[in-house]
């Protein structure tokens, strides 16, 4: 079975959706079968693995009841659209709301190693559709003073997850994305995470940098693109793979990092 880690964040501009996009091109390149799911209306997560704007079926149609996940999977791929929203909202009203995500994606788990689901900087249906199926939940904080707020929020809507619906729900691990590490000011928000959350903290922080952009605009991965940031997401990455438990995988990632 997959082991399905969803990445989120109660705000936007955190990073989150590059860390699920850099996070699969880096299992990919170690020989994880990893699907990608889009739960954000926005589809930024679809745009940078370029799935066309009318690609068919998408995620909005899995929700729906419409199409299976594997018709809606396109190179590795459940993509999204802003019709998401309009199911978001239809799905209200129904029972077992918070489960069509986790149902949906049953036989999905059997047939790849690893599942990244990008949900939507909000509190939602959506987000919680994330969580329910998920047995690991990353959270994605900006090097900011009111981190810690964000995060709380975060952990509130994990826990109640956790409670009245999926109980194998884990915390994987808090990341700071966007950080300069030689300010004050970064330095400061990632010692107040450490301080409140301990080890649940990653050791890795991914660096700012417009590199990120241009490189999402040219349609090339970070690793390829900037290296010496990739490396960021090479040391996340293994640091995943040791919480989850995955050995083998960490020795086949162990020459990358040593690259880099």
């Amino acid at each position: 079975m997959a082991e399905t880690i969803t990445v989120l964040s109660l705000k936007g501009g955190t990073g989150k959706t590059t860390t699920v996009r850099t996070l699969a091109d880096v299992f990919r390149r170690i020989g994880l079968d990893v699907l990608c799911v889009d739960l954000d209306p926005q589809g930024n997560l679809s745009d940078y693995f370029q799935v066309p704007p009318d690609a068919a079926p998408t995620v909005a149609d899995v929700l729906g009841g419409t199409a299976k996940t594997k018709a809606a999977t396109h190179d590795g791929i459940v993509p999204a659209t802003p019709i998401l929203a309009e199911v978001e909202r239809g799905m209200s009203g129904k029972m077992g709301r918070e489960l069509v995500l986790r149902k949906a994606l049953k036989d999905a788990r059997k047939q790849h190693d690893l599942i990244l689901i990008d949900c939507p900087p909000a509190l939602g249906l959506l987000t919680v559709n994330g969580l329910v199926a998920a047995d690991w939940a990353m959270i994605s904080s900006e090097a900011q003073y009111f981190a810690l707020q964000g995060v709380n929020g975060a952990l509130e809507v994990i826990e109640q997850a956790k409670e009245y619906y999926n109980d194998d729900l884990e915390l994987l691990g808090i990341v700071m994305n966007i950080a300069d590490m030689r300010t004050v000011h970064s330095r400061d928000a990632f010692e107040a995470l450490r301080e409140h959350f301990d080890d649940k903290v990653f050791d890795t922080v991914i660096r700012s940098s417009i590199a990120y952009a241009e490189s999402a605009g040219k349609g090339r991965s970070i690793l390829d693109y900037r290296p010496d940031l990739g490396r960021d997401y090479l040391a996340l990455a293994d640091e995943v793979l040791q919480r989850i438990k995955l050995a083998g995988w960490r020795r086949k990632l162990a020459p990358l990092l040593e690259a880099a």
